[in-house]
């Protein structure tokens, strides 16, 4: 079967880092083209692709099946629709969109038209995340009471010449890591009953929200989602509590830092990627006797090995249909929807319901 023809619309850090080399290294995708309005770097990074300087002429291709969005936040939901309506399968980096609204239309217009539609939550294919569930799976800290999972920045001043920084509702850190931390949350828990969130302006001097604490509220847990831009000293990336023990777990996931120091991902089956070092592995606690508190056991638990490959090998599976999307379209809507019940939490002072 011929390879699903993808291109890739943006060669900044989502497209150079998470997308192209992700989509060149699994099997039956093949890396068509890049858009890249201006500059070389795509064409010397992927001397292969072709490099396009116009989405129109990516859409107007009859060969392109799928469509990577790795733009501007503010530009997802209108790139994606366009890709829909031109019959392309779609995968869009987070933020899914700017609004639950946005999302809802584009879930129904993927669905009337029978295309997958893939929010590119990817780090449910994290080393970390994955240890986590593994752990939960075996309740290796008993009835988990209390989770927490942290993704901080220090970035005191804001940065100049950078989409990223100016101030728009699609823009900031609760839409840029906001996404993860929730749809992992989402992906262990399932849908929170309430929400109770602080969305907050740190900085000294800032256009954009940068700090969040989001408290997702369900039965007899609670789970805790926290990002700021003036965290100088590292709070754990995730800290569970439970009825038997703890698990603590310090630092990100390496692919990231490896892709952007120049590190080659190889093609899924053909080499293994990418350990993180035991320095970094996380630390699980436990009372072998709950009725006695005070003798406790420390393990190193080795993480377990992330792969953003798997993401786009899910994908590949839908558009062929021999396996359910691992990312569902309605993971997306409802990932917006939550962080938009943050916002309105943070603006009312109060808890909310969780509707949609």
């Amino acid at each position: 079967m011929s390879a699903i023809e993808t291109v890739v619309i943006g060669f900044g850090l989502a497209g150079r880092v998470f997308h192209a080399p992700f989509v060149s290294a699994v099997p039956g995708l093949r890396l068509n083209g890049i858009v890249q309005r201006r500059g070389d770097e795509a064409a010397k990074a992927y001397p292969e692709a072709r490099v396009l300087r116009s989405v129109e002429e990516a859409l107007a291709d009859d060969a392109v099946q799928l469509i990577v969005v790795g733009t501007p936040n503010e530009t997802h939901f209108s790139l994606a629709k366009q890709a829909l309506e031109a019959g392309k399968h779609v995968v869009i980096d987070k933020p899914f969109a700017a609004t639950s609204a946005e999302a809802r239309e584009l879930v129904e217009l993927a669905k009337a038209k029978g295309l997958v539609l893939a929010p590119f939550h990817n780090r449910r294919w994290d080393g970390d995340f994955l240890t986590v569930k593994k752990l939960l799976a075996e309740q290796a800290v008993g009835r988990l009471v209390t989770f927490e999972s942290h993704f901080d920045r220090f970035r005191p001043l804001p940065r100049e010449g950078t989409w990223k920084e100016s101030e728009n509702p699609a823009n900031g850190l609760l839409m840029d890591l906001g996404p993860h931390l929730v749809d992992q949350a989402l992906a262990l828990f399932g849908v929170p009953e309430a929400i109770t969130a602080s969305v907050r302006k740190d900085r000294d001097a800032t256009g954009i929200e940068d700090a969040f604490d989001i408290t997702l509220h369900y039965p007899r847990l609670m789970a805790y989602c926290r990002s700021s831009m003036v965290a100088c000293d590292a709070s754990p990336r995730f800290l569970l509590h439970g009825t038997r023990g703890s698990f603590k777990k310090f630092g990100l996931d390496p692919q990231e830092p490896a892709l952007v120091g120049g590190a080659k991902v190889p093609p899924m089956g053909m080499g293994d990627w990418l350990p993180e070092s035991k320095e970094a592995w996380g630390t699980l606690t436990v009372a072998p006797d709950p009725a006695d508190p005070g003798t406790l056991t420390r393990t190193v638990v080795e993480t377990e090995r992330g792969d953003y490959r798997g993401y786009y090998a899910s994908v590949r599976d839908a558009i062929l249909g021999v396996a359910p999307l691992a990312v569902p379209a309605e993971d997306g809507f409802r990932v917006v929807r939550l962080l938009e019940i943050a916002r309105e939490s943070s603006a009312a002072g109060k808890t909310l319901p969780v509707e949609f």
